[in-house]
């Protein structure tokens, strides 16, 4: 990252002159002038405390590691502190100016094997559940602009204290009329100005960056912030992408339907800026002590998140693109009962719909053929459909490195753990390095690949965590359950274009075959889990 605490230095020296021409450049070509005048008076001052945080970061790095030599014990240990005071002014920077930038730094704390450890820690443990709050009268302000009346009113109880807040709302308990308790999603009443503000600073600093680091090519997280973040602010969407993702599990996705749940939306209580919905109760998915006193198996757990973003991903095109922890509730199926060791089955619970991917058939088939040969280390078609992705005939392994934090040779190694991450310092270690090493590629292959596949690596990057932090790593039952789903929608998407019969003949030859090796898979795996079952026995032994 020090290419980014560099760059902080010159965007410091221009930001002030940029900033002003961006005001009056707003200025004389706002439409809406009340509007124009709240970001002339916001985009400068945040620009501002852009600029010198990143600034102060830099000369902290280019002082405290100045004449310590590289690779000494000094070095590392001086780093280490630059790291955690760094990563605590960059928290600093996320809150002071909120929104949009909290979500970034909640994004940051799911690239665990991409940025030093202290930036994620340092970012994991606040993002999430340290979120700006908005007061009760603020909190009344919307209801009686939305609703017409008072939380009171409206609701026969209602907590003014809100059980969580998150970058762009905060949630309330409430009690309809009737007795249903209920949550009560409020959209923070600055958002929509803040949300304005955020890109355009985040616009200004990309630009910027690019225009005097040109391997800092970005711009694209630009254009996602545009068409996204609308639809985050509306609840009204998120209600509606909430029923459709149930909707897809029942229709395309049934032998797992009953394990994925989405809360109820009571319609009559939303609009796009209040969202009231079933109140759900459950542990967070990375609470690994508590899922493990409801009797839930971690590794069982573990493979029905995998499982729910493969259908999702794979077979319905539909894809939820914000899976971190705060949006992942777990319980003990309702229906199920605790087996005669007190085990449970568990139930994932989807939280905060407002983010969704589309993928097109042929997008979608595409990736499922990717991911179906990264799991099988098929070196010709990683190469063939990362090429049809977009990353082209040079970058396709970086892409496949991207996709699996792993490096080429072991992407393509054909023993069955060849893209298990463990876990451990040298795992860590190894990945960061790895994308140090080739940053300026990244940088290449992430402006090439359609908006919708970097939606895709930021789910993956969040679902990675999720394991890491349910496992201590990835496992087997993870890239047996993408190698399954991948392959099922690769020939499923067969049999739909098959024309004659002697390409139906093949895919169901495809079919058979397929069959064959995730057998085989499954007994491998089998016979992993019984040698590592007698080896814990002998231990205890």
């Amino acid at each position: 990252m020090a290419w980014l605490w560099r760059a902080g230095a010159k965007l410091s020296l221009v930001a002030s002159a940029v900033g002003g021409g961006a005001t009056a450049a707003l200025i004389a070509t706002s439409d809406d002038p009340e509007t124009a005048l709240k970001l002339c008076a916001t985009v400068p001052h945040r620009l501002f405390r852009d600029a010198a945080t990143a600034a102060n970061i830099a000369f902290d790095y280019e002082y405290s590691l100045w004449g310590l030599l590289e690779g000494s014990s000094e070095r590392e240990r001086i780093k280490h502190e630059v790291h955690l005071r760094s990563a605590q002014k960059l928290q600093d920077l996320c809150f002071k100016n909120g929104g949009v930038y909290i979500k970034l730094g909640q994004h940051l704390g799911q690239l665990e094997y991409l940025v030093p450890e202290e930036y994620v820690r340092t970012m994991r443990e606040s993002m999430l559940n340290r979120c700006p709050v908005s007061s009760y009268e603020q909190v009344c302000n919307v209801f009686k602009k939305e609703l017409g009346d008072t939380p009171d009113k409206i609701f026969s109880e209602f907590d003014p204290v809100p059980i969580a807040s998150a970058s762009l709302a905060q949630v309330h308990v409430a009690r309809t009329h009737d007795g249903q308790k209920v949550a009560v999603k409020v959209q923070h009443t600055h958002m929509t100005d803040t949300a304005a503000a955020d890109h355009a600073t985040v616009e200004l600093v990309v630009n910027t960056l690019h225009r005097f680091f040109p391997s800092f090519d970005y711009r694209w997280l630009i254009d996602e912030i545009s068409e996204s973040l609308p639809k985050e602010l509306d609840f009204l969407t998120e209600a509606k992408n909430s029923e459709r993702c149930l909707e897809n599990f029942h229709k395309l996705s049934p032998h797992i339907a009953n394990y994925v749940y989405a809360p109820k939306v009571y319609w009559n209580l939303s609009t796009s800026k209040l969202l009231t919905m079933e109140f759900m109760e459950g542990a967070y998915v990375n609470d690994v002590k508590t899922i493990q006193k409801l009797g839930i198996n971690l590794h069982e757990l573990s493979t029905l998140v995998s499982q729910t973003f493969a259908e999702m991903m794979f077979k319905h095109g539909f894809v939820h693109c914000d899976p971190h922890a705060a949006n992942l509730l777990v319980r003990p199926l309702p229906s199920s009962k605790a087996s005669i060791w007190g085990r449970r089955k568990p139930q994932l619970i989807l939280l905060d719909h407002g983010l969704y991917k589309e993928l097109d058939f042929q997008t979608r088939t595409n990736y499922a053929s990717l991911w179906k040969a990264l799991v099988f280390a098929d070196a010709n078609a990683i190469k063939e459909y990362s090429t049809k992705l977009g990353a082209g005939e040079d970058l396709y392994a970086l892409f496949a490195g991207v996709l699996t934090m792993r490096p080429w040779d072991r992407v393509v190694d054909p023993s069955m753990d060849h893209l298990v991450i463990q876990g451990n310092e040298s795992d860590r270690l190894e990945l960061q390095m790895y994308a140090s090493q080739y940053f300026h590629q990244i940088s290449e292959l992430l402006r090439r690949l359609p908006r919708v596949i970097l939606l895709m690596l930021k789910t993956n990057d969040c679902l990675r965590a999720v394991n890491n932090s349910l496992l201590q790593g990835s496992s087997l039952e993870t890239f047996f359950v993408i190698g399954k789903v991948s392959s099922e929608a690769v020939i499923e998407a067969k049999m739909l274009q098959s024309k004659s019969l002697l390409t139906w003949l093949n895919v169901k030859l495809d079919k058979i075959l397929l069959e064959v090796r995730l057998w085989g898979m499954q007994v491998a795996l089998w016979l992993l889990q019984l040698r590592k079952s007698l080896s814990w026995s002998n231990q205890a032994l």
